[in-house]
């Protein structure tokens, strides 16, 4: 009788941990950016494998911003607008960013006059490293340098990342 008695105690305590858990809110903030982890993904309708796909995307390292969480579903927005849900396991916490507009001049430091380290052209994507008020520092094929914070996607307008 003690027996079933602490046993049904642990059973108690061990579910209402587990609710806990489970009703507890993310660690992670909503909206965050993040990058696709494989060549392929699905891009869902809905947060689930029932839900048809929209859109496959084949470019691994492209940031993509999270906006919300369903489970382990991910709702995401790319650089078009476009959104859906994707599988948590298909998202990289690192972050990337895509170079947007027109071609792009890569500098040795964060100042319109440094010298030059690359020329980047629409599309191309990105290593993003650190970001100060209106420059961030990235990577390019191991190349490193300073782009103003308009001229790529993948980075909230206020953020500092070091």
């Amino acid at each position: 009788m003690l027996r079933r008695g602490l046993l049904a105690l642990i059973l108690t305590a061990m579910t209402a941990g587990s609710l806990a858990f489970a009703a507890s809110p993310g660690t992670l903030p909503i909206p965050r950016f993040a990058s696709l982890r494989s060549d392929k993904i699905n891009l869902r309708v809905g947060p689930g494998l029932d839900f048809p796909i929209q859109w496959v995307y084949q470019r691994k390292h492209m940031p993509v911003e999270v906006i919300g969480e369903y489970d382990v579903w991910r709702k995401i927005r790319d650089w078009q607008g476009t959104t859906g849900w994707v599988h948590q396991s298909m998202l990289d916490g690192r972050r990337t960013v895509r170079i947007s507009g027109s071609e792009r001049t890569l500098r040795r430091e964060p100042d319109d006059a440094a010298v030059v380290v690359a020329r980047l052209a629409p599309g191309v994507i990105g290593r993003l490293l650190e970001c100060n008020d209106s420059w961030c520092r990235i990577e390019v094929d191991g190349n490193r340098g300073w782009l103003k914070r308009e001229e790529f996607w993948g980075v909230y307008p206020d953020e500092k990342i070091q």
